[in-house]
Formats: structure tokens, sequence, C-alpha cells
């Protein structure tokens, strides 16, 4: 088995081992590193068009997970505002992507970053006030 292959196993127990929000949370981290990688590329003096767009075609899916990844019944108006940004989000990339505008990806990029944060801090006060108890699973509506 090559370096790779164990990289990948690993990376596929990780998700299939990870509960709810550490998902949640893996989304954010892969879609905040494609982001990163494209706007680096854009920056770069001989740019690799199929990589950006790889890049960023990646990111779009991540952002895609976190949208179906959403409660509604449970999120209410949580899940509804966070599908609106994410839809935004979408949308901001695509046209990025055409323009291939490393400005609009840093902002993409920023507001994930937040995102992800307050989603962290949620997940570690959960998983405080959760380690005397037995109910698994965090709600990822929001």
């Amino acid at each position: 088995m090559n370096r790779y292959n164990g990289v990948n196993a690993y990376k596929t127990t990780s998700i299939k081992t990870a509960g709810g929000g550490k998902l949640i949370i893996m989304l954010y981290d892969e879609a905040i590193k494609q982001l990163e990688y494209a706007v680096k590329l854009l920056g770069a003096e001989s740019k690799k068009y199929d990589a950006i767009n790889a890049a960023i075609l990646r990111a779009q899916d991540m952002v895609t997970e976190l949208m179906v990844s959403l409660d509604f019944d449970q999120g209410g108006e949580i899940a509804t505002g966070l599908f609106s940004l994410y839809t935004f989000f979408n949308r901001q990339m695509m046209e990025a992507n055409l323009e291939k505008n490393s400005d609009k990806l840093s902002v993409v990029k920023n507001q994930l970053s937040e995102l992800r944060e307050a989603w962290d801090q949620i997940i570690s006060g959960k998983a405080s006030k959760s380690e005397g108890s037995s109910s698994g699973g965090i709600n990822i509506a929001g």
C-alpha cells in the first residue's frame, strides 16, 4: 500500500466515524482549503485554469453538502438563513470561476471561516454540556 492509499483510507475512516457536528466542520475545512488553493492559483504567474476550476467546483460541492445537511424542521429560521447564505456562496463561487476573480473567492472563504468557527464553538459547547449525558448526536440544523 503506498502512502496516498493510507492517507485516503484514514480520511475515509475519519469521515465514516465522525459525528454530525464534526462532519459539518470537515465540510467547512475542505471548502476553505479548496478556496485558498484556488486563490493561490489565481495569483500565480502562469494560471492553471483546470486546477482553479476543479478547486472551485470542489468548494461548491462542500457548500452544497452543507445545504443538504440542514434540518428545516428543527433549525427553523437559522436553517433558512444558512440556506440563503450557502446559496449566495455558491453563486459567488460560480461567478468567481467564470470571471477568475480571486476577490469574490476570498470573501466567501472569509465568511465560511467565520461560520466554521461558530460551528466549532457550538459543538464544543454541546460536547462539554453533554459529557455526563448518554444522548449522542448533534443537531446540525443550526
